[in-house]
């Protein structure tokens, strides 16, 4: 029997993705630091974060998947908001807009690894401020990329969506599906 593919994450959302997509798996908290300078390049940090997480907690005879996640808009890096005002304002210029989230996603085994990404766009609806102010009080934002959770009520703040929604909550499932399949 294959081991369970070990999950470099705490995120209670990549948990929940794996078990909907009925993936055995077993969580270890990674080994490795984030930076998220507000000017890098998204593509490139995502990519970094993804295999920094995985190789972290990587054991040979293991497979064990990296996930980083991040929101970009104009190249501009939007990751998790350090307090309500930083998510007030990171929202308000998201508002009416759309946006790209962009997960970075790495898979180690005795035979490598592959690092791979996958983007989805969202497009917000038109914020007013009380929208805005009702949606951070109820702290939802915190510790999310873009400082909403589109699975929650951030989904109220969401008129369109193009590409895998999964990848939105923290997980691109058909990118994750196709690797593994690939590599048996």
């Amino acid at each position: 029997m294959t081991p369970p593919l070990v999950l470099a994450s705490t995120s209670p959302q990549r948990r929940a993705i794996l078990e909907q997509l009925r993936i055995p798996f077993e969580v270890v908290a990674p080994a490795y630091e984030e930076h998220d300078p507000p000017d890098a390049d998204p593509f490139v940090l995502v990519r970094e974060h993804a295999r920094g997480k995985a190789r972290s907690v990587h054991r040979p005879g293991r497979v064990t998947l990296g996930v980083d996640t991040t929101v970009h808009l104009d190249g501009r890096v939007y990751g998790k908001a350090a307090d309500v005002a930083d998510a007030s304002r990171m929202l308000a210029e998201l508002a009416g807009r759309t946006h790209a989230v962009l997960s970075g996603l790495c898979l180690v085994d005795d035979g490598g690894e592959v690092v791979e990404h996958a983007e989805t766009l969202v497009g917000f609806r038109h914020l007013d401020a009380s929208e805005i102010e009702r949606y951070v009080a109820s702290g939802e934002w915190r510790g999310r990329a873009g400082a909403y959770a589109i699975q929650g009520l951030g989904g109220r703040l969401v008129e369109r969506i193009e590409g895998d929604y999964l990848n939105v909550v923290g997980l691109p499932g058909a990118l994750l599906v196709r690797l593994l399949a690939e590599r048996r």
